[in-house]
C-alpha cells in the first residue's frame, strides 16, 4: 500500500513541475513576443507623454511675443575709455515659442557713443579731430531657454528665468561732428554673439509682462584694431588718444513685451 501511495505522490509531483515549467515558458513568450513588446509599450506611452504636454502647451503656453525696450550699452577696454554712452539704446525684437521653455528671437537695437580727439593724432597730424559720434545698429538672431520652477518658490517661479544666446551684426558709423564740412561719415560692420540671462515679470498673464534682460557681448568691430587715433609721441599736452579700439559690451534692456 506504501509502495503504491508513492508512486502515486511521484507522478503528482512531476506533472505539478511541468505545469509550473509551461506557465514560466508561456508568460516569458507573453512578455518578449508580439503581443507584449516592451519596446511599442514604450513608444505608445511616450506619444501618448508628448501629446498632452503640446495639448497643455496649446492651452495654457505663450506664442508669440513683441518687445519694445530701453536701455543702456556700455564697453570695456579702449573702446570703454573712448566712448561716452549716450543713453537710452533702443530695443525691438519678436520671439516665437517652439514649447513652455525654447524660444527663438529676431530684432534689433541700436545706440550712439561719442569719443572726442583734442589733439594730434597718427591720421589726423594738422588739427584736432575734435567730437566723434558713433552709432550702433545691431540686427540679430537668437535662442532663448527657460528654467524649468515648477519645483522652486513662487517668486522664482512667476520671474520666468531663462538664458539667452544670439548671433549679432553690428554696423557702425562714425560722424565727425566737428569736422562735418571737411570729413565725410565712415561706416562699417562686424559679427558678433552675445551671451546672457533674463527675467519676464507678469503683468497679465500670458498677455503683457516686463522684461530684465542683460548680454555680454564679443564684437569684431571694423576699427577694432585702429591706429587712427592713436597720439603722436611727444605731444603730452592731451590725456586724449587711443592705440587701437579693442573691446567688448555690456549691455541691460528692460522691455515691455506684448504676448499672445
Amino acid at each position: 500500500m506504501k509502495f503504491v501511495l508513492l508512486i502515486i505522490f511521484f507522478l503528482f509531483h512531476q506533472n505539478l513541475s511541468f505545469a509550473q515549467e509551461d506557465m514560466a515558458e508561456e508568460m516569458q513568450e507573453n512578455e518578449l513576443g508580439v503581443e507584449g513588446d516592451i519596446f511599442s509599450d514604450f513608444n505608445e506611452d511616450l506619444e501618448a507623454s508628448q501629446v498632452l504636454e503640446d495639448e497643455r502647451f496649446y492651452r495654457y503656453g505663450r506664442f508669440f511675443t513683441v518687445n519694445l525696450g530701453l536701455g543702456y550699452t556700455t564697453f570695456t577696454g579702449n573702446r570703454g575709455d573712448a566712448y561716452r554712452d549716450n543713453h537710452p539704446s533702443f530695443h525691438l525684437s519678436l520671439v516665437y515659442f517652439l514649447n513652455f521653455y525654447s524660444a527663438i528671437t529676431l530684432g534689433v537695437e541700436f545706440s550712439k557713443h561719442t569719443m572726442f580727439i583734442d589733439t594730434y593724432t597718427r591720421s589726423y597730424s594738422t588739427f584736432n579731430l575734435g567730437a566723434v559720434e558713433t552709432s550702433f545698429t545691431r540686427p540679430f538672431f537668437g535662442f532663448k531657454q527657460y528654467l524649468d520652477t515648477s519645483d522652486l518658490g513662487t517668486a522664482l517661479t512667476y520671474s520666468n528665468p531663462y538664458f539667452l544666446g544670439r548671433v549679432e551684426y553690428w554696423y557702425q558709423k562714425n560722424k565727425f561732428i566737428d569736422r562735418v564740412d571737411t570729413l565725410p561719415a565712415e561706416s562699417g560692420g562686424g559679427i558678433g554673439t552675445g551671451l546672457g540671462f533674463g527675467f519676464e515679470f507678469p503683468v497679465e498673464l500670458k498677455k503683457a509682462y516686463i522684461g530684465v534682460e542683460y548680454l555680454y557681448h564679443v564684437v569684431n568691430f571694423f576699427d577694432k584694431f585702429t591706429q587712427d587715433y592713436q597720439q603722436i609721441p611727444g605731444n603730452t599736452n592731451s590725456t586724449y588718444g587711443y592705440t587701437n579700439l579693442a573691446g567688448n559690451v555690456h549691455s541691460v534692456m528692460i522691455t515691455y513685451n506684448f504676448t499672445w
